[in-house]
């Protein structure tokens, strides 16, 4: 690989990168075969990402940045009926943006939708090589899978060390994993709300959610995709099971107490408002996510691990030579702050902050002012040396 190579000069075709839907500003980059963690191959990797700004001619103003587990590649932008292949708007266009924390103007941005997701990216829902799509024939991938992928997309993009790696949940893990698995090729990292290994508490939340869908009669074992209706209740359900725990339970008490929804009548079969807001909430992802993703992307949460084979998470944590930034939010029951702080602990001269939200887990993505402060603390090193906790 050339180290600096522009954008413009990467190949167009098949083993490269290639247009998606201009509009949206996607493109997809065709990897080549990836061998996986767990011995078995995936015969040809594609990942959809979107791109903002310009690399610089030394290739140095480089920023990855990691999305969640029903998140996607974009990021920053607009989204809705007016824009076709987008659905949403980007999902932290108050952190990216021009002039925001992490400007555009002055960053070359780069973010993919994972591996095992289904914007673009090979998962369940793309076409294997037989042309129908892989259901369940897609193969477990881990955390570790998705980094190499990555990896593969940065030397493609001719990007040899990200001035800056940030994820927050699911994306704090391969925010992680590159800090780990390659130092040499991150200069900085943010790992925000998440942690160095799941849980047993999370792997119970994650396994009832897997379960929600595998007991949906349109599952079918996971090869639903050419059939007329797919595990769309299932889905809903482990959303709504999501859903509970990215909110705190103060937001929760406030926001809904006992109240009915409308004029319902919880002893004639109505709903409590809460319950209303959880329904939204699985109908909302059903129309923009695959079931089998989730299920895929769920499977690499339960399996992630900082230290596997490395000798345990403190020993792995220490070859994090990037200059690190861990943030918690307070009120997470999901990444519970001394879960995080784990992380923080482990890697030599890490900052450590917590963010203040009523919120819980999805104060990452709220508490926008805060989260912008932390970073420019971080990125234009007015934080102090080694402190703990930032709380507002």
């Amino acid at each position: 690989m050339s180290q600096h190579r522009r954008f413009a000069d990467l190949p167009p075709v098949s083993g490269g990168w290639h247009e998606g839907d201009p509009a949206a500003h996607r493109r997809f980059a065709d990897l080549g075969p990836l061998r996986l963690e767990n011995g078995r191959t995936l015969p040809a990797v594609r990942l959809a990402y979107e791109t903002w700004g310009r690399l610089d001619e030394g290739a140095t103003n480089a920023v990855l940045v990691l999305h969640a587990l029903t998140g996607d590649a974009h990021v920053t932008g607009e989204g809705g009926p007016g824009v076709p292949g987008q659905a949403t708007p980007g999902w932290w266009g108050e952190i990216v943006g021009p002039g925001r924390i992490i400007d555009t103007t002055t960053h070359f941005v780069v973010a993919a939708n994972v591996l095992g997701g289904c914007q673009g990216s090979s998962g369940p829902s793309s076409l294997a090589p037989d042309g129908s799509a892989w259901g369940s024939r897609f193969p477990i991938v881990s955390t570790r899978d998705q980094v190499a992928a990555e990896v593969r997309l940065a030397d493609l993009l001719g990007i040899e060390r990200f001035s800056l790696v940030i994820g927050a949940s699911m994306g704090g893990h391969r925010a992680l994993e590159w800090a780990v698995g390659h130092p040499s090729r991150v200069e900085r990292v943010a790992v925000v709300a998440s942690g160095a290994q799941t849980t047993a508490e999370q792997a119970a939340w994650t396994h009832t959610q897997i379960r929600a869908i595998e007991m949906d009669p349109n599952w079918h074992g996971g090869d639903y995709h050419a059939t007329s209706a797919g595990p769309a209740q299932g889905l809903a359900l482990a959303r709504q099971i999501a859903h509970a725990t990215y909110r705190s339970p103060a937001e929760l008490g406030a926001r809904f107490g006992r109240l009915p929804q409308h004029e319902e009548d919880v002893l004639r079969g109505g709903r409590l408002a809460v319950e209303s807001y959880l329904d939204h909430h699985g109908d909302k992802l059903v129309r923009r996510f695959d079931a089998g993703s989730y299920w895929t992307l769920c499977h690499a949460m339960l399996s992630h691990d900082i230290g596997r084979d490395r000798g345990g998470v403190r020993e792995a944590l220490r070859h994090v030579t990037a200059r690190t930034l861990v943030v918690a939010v307070d009120s997470d029951r999901l990444f519970l702050p001394s879960d995080v702080w784990q992380v923080a602990e482990g890697v030599q001269g890490a900052h450590y902050r917590e963010i203040h939200s009523d919120h819980g887990h999805d104060g990452f993505l709220i508490e926008a002012d805060r989260m912008s402060g932390i970073l420019d603390e971080f990125l234009n090193h007015r934080i102090p040396a080694r402190s703990s906790v930032f709380a507002d």
